[in-house]
């Protein structure tokens, strides 16, 4: 009976340190196997690994500040432009061509081939200062297997320069064609809508759908109800300026928006009331 209580307290003490172990730790696991997919006319034309990138590539250390983390940090990353060449096939052209960077939590970025093939983009699949990856973000998720990162000083606008975590998708897509349910429609480019629409394009379809075309992160703002529907649109304005003062979630603060600008952007949405799509 002594040796079974002995037996017995050495396990709790073993569960007790391999507890305290991982509180100290600030990493999480990274998933095996993740892997990079590369689309092209709506067809994966290729999908990657970062060990099958990381032995034609040849990996980097990346470090700098990342607005994120809100700190300096290390990363073992690939060049975003021989990344796009492996999995294209081919760098001539892409300079021209539109892309969408999707991410397995929703989040959706288009961006410009020229802003990819910038020397200072790169496609992290380490963490260089934990083991796995230190979370990220408000809800603490893991980057993998994936992270886009910026290597120069100047690039740390998160407007400017996105950094998706959880990459799983590199697509060459026309914003028009991968979401043409978000337009309002043909009018003057000084209309009000139409200027809400190319804020909605540059800022806020990251996160969220119009016609559940876009980002999956947030709630689509269009169907089955328009946001003014529910909304009032004094709430609405205050929400996008500063979300955390109504609630803590992922969607960042928008400060710089003029009042000017959100006059557009509800404008826009008011438009979307009408050209429903589901």
């Amino acid at each position: 009976m002594n040796r079974l209580l002995v037996l017995v307290f050495a396990l709790v003490l073993a569960l007790a340190a391999l507890g305290a172990c991982r509180s100290k730790s600030s990493a999480v696991s990274a998933p095996a196997g993740g892997k990079l997919a590369f689309v092209r006319d709506g067809k994966t034309v290729r999908e990657l690994t970062s060990g099958e990138l990381a032995a034609k590539i040849g990996p980097k250390t990346v470090e700098g500040f990342d607005p994120y983390y809100g700190k300096t940090k290390r990363f073992r990353a690939l060049p975003m432009r021989r990344v796009l060449e492996e999995g294209f096939g081919s760098l001539a052209g892409l300079d021209k061509e539109q892309f969408i960077l999707r991410a397995s939590d929703g989040y959706t970025v288009p961006m410009a081939g020229s802003l990819l093939l910038d020397d200072g983009a790169f496609v992290a699949y380490e963490d260089l200062d934990a083991p796995g990856w230190e979370p990220v973000g408000p809800q603490h998720a893991n980057p993998a297997p994936f992270y886009v990162v910026w290597s120069k000083p100047e690039q740390t606008n998160l407007e400017t320069h996105p950094r998706p975590w959880q990459l799983v998708t590199i697509e060459i897509a026309r914003f028009e064609s991968a979401f043409p349910h978000t337009s309002p429609g043909t009018l003057p480019t000084d209309a009000p809508a139409a200027r809400g629409y190319a804020i909605f394009r540059e800022r806020c379809i990251r996160c969220h759908a119009i016609n559940r075309e876009g980002g999956h992160v947030g709630p689509d703002l269009n169907v089955p109800q328009n946001i003014t529907d529910y909304r009032p649109e004094p709430q609405i304005r205050a929400y996008i300026r500063d979300p955390a003062s109504f609630r803590y979630g992922n969607m960042p603060a928008h400060p710089d928006l003029t009042d000017a600008n959100l006059d557009d952007l509800l404008a826009y949405f008011r438009a979307m009331k009408d050209r429903k799509h589901d």
